[in-house]
């Protein structure tokens, strides 16, 4: 894709258990074309991705959440893993941040279990999104419409299911920035 963001400052908010691939794909695409990327996080040093249930590398961790203030970025993304959302979840100042980050109206980007953290935020109300086929449930009762795509653009707000959507997804991405 020639898609130039040249400039652009992307976040993304993970933690120990983040799908690898989920992080690595949208992240060497928006460098690609481009951007700079701060990997942020709910702790410092790096963080442990995984490749499904299995260790993955490590990654530095460029900024505590806490510390960040979303007027700094330019879009968010938030990658998947089981494990890595429901951390971060539950973290106040990654809740705060993505909800702050939201109400500034650039894009957000999430893709698998990444929307449980725009759940917790209560940023989905009113929202259609895409996600694992697990979280269906908690987007619709947090008053989403959850929706079955390889990737679901809902205004400034970037959904996919799965690793094999990541394609879609980084292009969906690219286009919003």
């Amino acid at each position: 894709m020639s898609t130039s963001i040249q400039g652009k400052r992307v976040a993304f908010l993970a933690t120990d258990g983040v799908e690898e691939v989920e992080y690595t794909e949208p992240r060497k695409a928006v460098e690609g074309a481009g951007a700079r990327v701060e990997l942020l996080s709910i702790k410092t040093g790096e963080i442990q991705a995984v490749n499904h249930m299995d260790k993955g590398g490590t990654y530095p961790v460029e900024k505590q959440v806490g510390a960040a203030d979303p007027a700094d970025y330019d879009a968010l993304v938030l990658p998947g893993g089981v494990a890595n959302p429901d951390f971060l979840r539950t973290d106040p100042d990654a809740v705060r941040f993505v909800r702050d980050f939201v109400a500034t109206g650039k894009p957000v980007a999430a893709i698998c279990h990444g929307p449980w953290t725009l759940v917790e935020a209560g940023v989905v109300d009113g929202r259609t999104l895409t996600s694992w086929p697990s979280l269906r449930t908690d987007l619709t009762n947090a008053g989403a419409t959850w929706v079955d795509e390889q990737v679901h653009v809902d205004g400034r707000l970037i959904t996919s299911r799965k690793p094999d959507d990541l394609s879609a997804f980084c292009d969906a991405l690219l286009q919003q920035l």
